[in-house]
């Protein structure tokens, strides 16, 4: 079986009505318009917080590299080297608009929100490496949903760099989690997987809602007045 990267390396124009297919995604929970100003309001942090997810993301596709299950699966290397590239050249872009807006990086970073998703997975069971596909497609499903509200919320504050930027990541980022869905269906059976996928997706939304508010990608929404 081969598989193939709904992604690309280069990051394309994506027209708003595509933003509307934000609720197709299978999350069990929504990000509030609002959730978009409150971060934007702290940009050099947000992007920060951004690269190091870009990053993460990298690792974690090389990581996983390895990590087929049982015998071969042909065009799973693939498939990963052509996420880590991607997640690359996404770091490269977040990194060179937060450098040219006078932002620096730091030396670590900590993610409660996907240290926790970490957890659940089974590791060294037989379902470990459904866990890590389905964790990986969650967080892209999760940052997908984040990009498309920040999105707007840039173009509401006229910032048509950010909000062009983040319109691009919607739609690659809609890609990586269809590829790491598409993966676990490959390697386990249909009413195995789709069990799994909605514990995994009921236990994300929990997370989400325990998440402090911040400027981070993956913060909590702030509280109304």
């Amino acid at each position: 079986m081969t598989f193939h990267v709904a992604c690309s390396a280069t990051l394309k124009a994506v027209t708003p009505a595509v933003l509307e297919k934000v609720d197709t995604l299978p999350l069990h929970s929504r990000t509030p318009l609002s959730w978009g100003h409150y971060v934007l309001s702290d940009p050099l942090t947000l992007l920060t917080d951004h690269a190091f997810l870009e990053k993460k993301a990298a690792n974690n596709a090389m990581d996983m590299l390895t990590r087929w299950p049982d015998e071969w699966v042909p065009g799973w290397i693939e498939t990963m080297t052509a996420v880590a590239r991607d997640e690359a050249a996404h770091l490269a872009q977040v990194t060179r608009i937060l450098l040219r807006r006078g932002g620096r990086l730091g030396r670590s970073h900590t993610n409660p929100y996907a240290t926790g998703l970490r957890r659940l997975v089974r590791k060294g069971q037989p379902g470990d490496t459904i866990d890590r596909l389905f964790v990986s497609a969650l967080i892209e499903a999760r940052s997908c949903e984040r990009f498309a509200v920040l999105s707007e919320a840039a173009a509401a504050s006229q910032d048509e760099e950010l909000a062009a930027f983040y319109r691009a990541l919607y739609a690659s980022e809609l890609g990586h989690y269809t590829v790491f869905i598409n993966l676990a269906r490959k390697i386990a059976p249909a009413e195995e997987v789709e069990a799994r996928w909605q514990e995994l997706l009921a236990a994300e939304a929990i997370l989400m809602a325990e998440q402090l508010p911040g400027p981070r990608m993956h913060s909590g929404v702030p509280p109304t007045e």
